[in-house]
């Protein structure tokens, strides 16, 4: 399916910016077998509103977003979906080269580490002047006002003078408000951050999130925040997705996912937020480690769980309503904690 097939297709008007169902990642083995990394997972994000995905590092999150952007590595990875919308442009069979021409400027992108997006070689300016030359046409000169622009907007100080410096000469937090601008340089209608603040000191993550929120009200943008930091999540998301073990676990309201979650998991990833109201307050540990991809019989989460019973190794639970979220377990947690 070509990126003219796609754009043929009804614009979902007013529809959710992302709405991906059945989304399945696999990954090749050099036996011939594969191993199921992400497990048939279905989620919107709602229009102008920021949707948080979250999780311990390896529940998926990622590999979520790289399919969506369809940059995974096609020698490595199977991937495969019932139906995915985004950016108003629906494709009912995956099709990671129909996704190119969406990336970009239909898209934006903001990654992990920002030290590695930068070429090292080359002037900030022109690394991002390089997107309206390319896209839009426009010759050196032109672009560079759009840089410059650009620079200023991401609250870079004297953001014209910073045109021509090289990544080295910018901080951690500097160099990731370049990288925001590169994502927001063609005003995207979704913005994915993957782990957008991970790097950076409390106060500069302030910033960065600050910053995002500011952008995605001023160019009307939806946004998917990926992140392990559910305190980030509080200050920033309206709606939260919980992934473990490559499976989604409870999504819901931002408010319910951090005062009553029904999950077990999501209730020990809120516990294990630290309380600054409380000096020298221990922080309570999820115990035990994710399971190796490929482990899915029952709930993935059961080994570590203080509320599993028998059932929960053997029959895996499906997503149901829980009170304001949907959640999968046997035993679902009856009151949460609270994060505020």
């Amino acid at each position: 399916m070509t990126l003219n097939d796609m754009m043929e297709t009804k614009p979902l008007a007013k529809e959710p910016a992302i709405d991906v169902a059945g989304l399945t990642i696999t990954a090749r083995k050099e036996d011939g077998g594969s191993v199921p990394l992400v497990k048939d997972i279905s989620f919107a994000c709602r229009a102008g509103e920021v949707t948080a995905l979250i999780g311990e590092s390896g529940s998926g999150k990622s590999l979520t977003a790289a399919a969506l952007l369809g940059v995974l590595d096609a020698a490595v990875y199977d991937v495969c979906t019932q139906d995915l919308a985004i950016a108003r442009y629906r494709a009912t069979t995956y099709d990671a080269e129909a996704l190119s021409p969406i990336r970009g400027r239909k898209v934006g992108y903001i990654v992990q580490d920002p030290g590695s997006a930068l070429d090292p070689t080359m002037k900030i300016g022109d690394q991002l002047a390089e997107l309206f030359m390319i896209h839009r046409g426009m010759n050196h000169s032109a672009a560079r006002v759009e840089v410059n622009r650009l620079l200023d907007l991401v609250r870079i100080p004297n953001a014209a003078a910073r045109y021509d410096d090289y990544p080295h000469a910018f901080s951690g937090g500097m160099k990731q408000r370049v990288i925001i601008a590169g994502a927001v340089a063609l005003s995207p209608e979704v913005l994915i951050a993957d782990e957008p603040t991970t790097a950076l000191d409390v106060t500069v993550q302030a910033e960065i999130l600050a910053l995002i929120d500011d952008l995605r009200t001023t160019y009307g943008m939806s946004v998917l925040l990926i992140t392990h930091d559910l305190g980030v999540v509080y200050q920033v998301a309206d709606h939260v997705i919980v992934m473990y073990a490559g499976r989604i676990v409870e999504k819901g309201p931002v408010e319910t996912i951090c005062t009553t979650p029904a999950h077990p998991y999501t209730a020990g990833l809120l516990a294990s937020v630290p309380d600054l109201s409380r000096s020298g307050a221990a922080i309570a540990a999820i115990p035990g480690n994710p399971p190796k991809p490929g482990q899915d019989q029952g709930c993935a989460f059961s080994p570590r769980c203080v509320r599993a019973q028998a059932v929960c190794t053997t029959d895996r639970p499906h997503l149901l309503q829980r009170a304001q979220s949907i959640a999968a377990c046997h035993f679902p947690v009856t009151s949460g904690g609270h994060l505020g």
